[in-house]
């Protein structure tokens, strides 16, 4: 609880992108995946510092239909379920002009389940911090430009995003999805490579 809020008063120098801006292409590969259970809660969410007021049900609803919009292009056979919780979050209020621009945030934590071998593929819920989009520029913060939901649906996004980026890179380094994971596939093209130059 004492890092989450920690996190969320920090002052974060860093730019965000866009989590919404690739939709409209095709996914990125994710081996033989598909989400069969989009489960988010958000029963033990901190609001930070200054932040609007949400409601726990729409932090939690927010979250699942941005992981849906995400996810649901994927059709693969294999099935896989998420259990999502949000613990903190930040939705910026109207700062002040060239001197202070609130930026949003949001900290979840993500459990991924592999249905066919009825395990967790992360013994440990993996923690995700996002930022909003740096799209209203340095001056003026998403709060003045901004309703709350809109803040919350654009931080849900990028975290979706967040979460597609994860898993891209257990799937290459440990082949969580049918695929084949880095290290050995490195390995088998070198076995291969010392069988054709014999």
């Amino acid at each position: 609880m004492g890092r989450i809020v920690a996190v969320l008063m920090a002052v974060v120098m860093l730019a965000a992108c866009n989590g919404a801006r690739d939709l409209d292409k095709a996914p990125v590969a994710l081996g033989d995946f598909n989400l069969q259970h989009n489960i988010a809660v958000a029963p033990k969410a901190v609001k930070g510092p200054l932040s609007r007021e949400v409601s726990k049900e729409v932090l939690a609803k927010s979250l699942a239909d941005a992981t849906e919009e995400r996810f649901g292009r994927y059709s693969g056979t294999r099935n896989y379920h998420f259990g999502m919780s949000v613990e903190g979050y930040v939705l910026a209020q109207p700062g002040i002009p060239l001197v202070l621009a609130p930026k949003s945030i949001l900290i979840i934590n993500l459990t991924v389940w592999d249905d066919a071998k009825q395990k967790k593929l992360t013994p440990e819920p993996h923690q995700i911090t996002v930022l909003e989009s740096f799209d209203q520029g340095p001056i003026v913060g998403s709060g003045y430009t901004k309703s709350a939901e809109e803040q919350l649906k654009n931080l849900s996004q990028n975290a979706a995003k967040q979460i597609e980026n994860f898993l891209v890179k257990k799937n290459r380094e440990e082949g969580w999805f049918n695929g084949v994971p880095e290290a050995e596939q490195v390995a088998a093209d070198t076995t291969e490579a010392a069988e054709v130059a014999q």
